[in-house]
């Protein structure tokens, strides 16, 4: 079976040599693997909640795009696409907006990050919170949905919002799937293994800290001054190095082979001056980047090659995504009238049984919940709760907020959570009672 593996860019700076080796190159690997259908988008919508700055965003869509081509992604094997150049995302948006409940988008890191620091400065818990900032969760559902991706790689930190479009997907399937699986349930594919590069002064490689290497931007100029610029110890030429722990040489490692890992290792040992282990850095990086460079200069210089590539990628995107919103749009009624068909009244449609909530007490003085299918198969258990008040504030709890309040939930030490069934259980019962 083939899969979908969705990678979004967003389109706020300049990489840099550590997005090369974290995101960009392993992305590129993955999508020349067989059984693998990727598809590679700069999320631009998702820039403008980043930065306003128009200048900015513009340079930024180009810069990327020129990036990721020139260091080899092969569009005839991927869909490559801007996110404003397909309308059926922020339409899906719009349709999964209506399903997700506030108490879900109060729960999302970025807005919890926002009001936690805005209550560290005495500030108003939602000053300079947008609306974009609020709900982009949902935004990254349907650029994931809309293609039914089966796998979206992510760091650890964005794992929330996969668990968040899996929510979504569910209440959609329930509500409007007529018993199909209308979205398929997405997985986030934990990038633990990725390199992180470190910066010039050892801690990870990032614009914000000020301790980037460039990957294209200055040239080889720029490049070799970054180098430089390492910080190392201060064993003079001629006295051995101890290799381990040196950013240098971690970053030498990211570009080399086993065989060059270990001779690099051995003349460190030996007294290799670091001037001189800096100048083998360079060549090692000039010899893999600087053809690159070039592609990405000649690409820079015709922006209306890149255009054209980025518009061919939206046509091949749209062909999907046209279609899954066309029945999207038909499952939740916004549907054509002459197609309608013509009902004297509405039949009345037997409800079909539902999950339920238990609650009780039990002899040892302590309450407990328990979540039942239609069927009556166990999917849940707490542990016990010494006020019967506590307990149902949980069973209010996941009823409003589904499957992103599991995490947090004391459950019993003996059950084996179905996080799916539980999802689809909890799903039906957020559906039955919007009814």
């Amino acid at each position: 079976m083939t899969q979908r593996v969705l990678t979004g860019i967003t389109t706020t700076g300049t990489l840099h040599l550590g997005n090369f080796v974290g995101a960009i190159r392993p992305a590129i690997a993955a999508s020349r693997e067989d059984g693998v259908e990727s598809f590679f988008f700069m999320a631009d919508y998702h820039a403008l909640i980043k930065c306003d700055d128009p200048a900015r965003i513009a340079r930024s869509r180009l810069e990327i795009a020129a990036t990721w081509l020139a260091a080899g992604l092969d569009t005839s094997r991927v869909t490559f696409y801007r996110q404003s150049d397909i309308p059926e995302i922020p339409e899906l948006t719009w349709l999964l907006t209506c399903l997700t409940s506030k108490g879900q988008m109060n729960r999302a890191h970025a807005y919890k990050a926002a009001t936690d620091a805005n209550a560290a400065a005495g500030e108003d818990l939602d000053a300079g919170v947008t609306m974009g900032l609020y709900s982009y969760p949902i935004l990254m559902a349907a650029d994931i949905l809309i293609f039914n991706a089966h796998r979206v790689p992510v760091g650890r930190d964005q794992v929330q919002h996969i668990e968040m479009a899996r929510d979504v997907a569910q209440r959609f399937n329930h509500q409007f799937g007529g018993g199909t699986e209308f979205f398929v349930l997405p997985e986030a594919n934990i990038e633990e293994d990725v390199a992180q590069l470190p910066g010039l002064d050892g801690r990870k490689m990032s614009k914000s800290y000020d301790n980037s290497i460039p990957l294209f931007e200055g040239g080889a100029k720029a490049l070799k001054e970054a180098i430089a610029r390492i910080v190392t110890d201060s064993k003079l030429p001629g006295e051995p190095k101890e290799p381990e722990g040196q950013a240098l040489v971690t970053i030498y490692d990211a570009f080399a082979s086993a065989e060059q890992r270990s001779e690099f290792r051995a003349a460190l040992r030996a007294g290799l001056a670091w001037g001189e282990a800096k100048q083998q850095l360079f060549d090692l990086i000039e010899g893999q980047i600087g053809p690159m460079r070039a592609r990405y200069a000649e690409l820079m210089a015709h922006p209306e090659r890149i255009e054209a590539i980025l518009q061919e990628g939206a046509a091949k995107a749209r062909k999907l995504a046209g279609p899954l919103l066309a029945r999207a749009r038909e499952a939740v009624g916004l549907r054509s009238f002459i197609a309608a068909p013509q009902v004297a009244a509405k039949a009345k449609v037997a409800k079909a049984a539902l999950p339920v909530f238990k609650q009780y007490r039990e002899a040892d003085g302590q309450f407990y919940f328990k979540l039942n299918a239609a069927d009556g198969t166990l999917l849940l258990q707490s542990q016990g709760f010494a006020e019967g008040r506590a307990a149902g504030q949980w069973v209010a709890r996941l009823k409003r907020e589904g499957t992103s309040a599991l995490a947090e939930l004391p459950l019993s030490a003996e059950l084996k959570l179905d996080a799916d069934a539980v999802g689809a259980a909890l799903a039906a019962l957020q559906a039955a009672e919007a009814e």
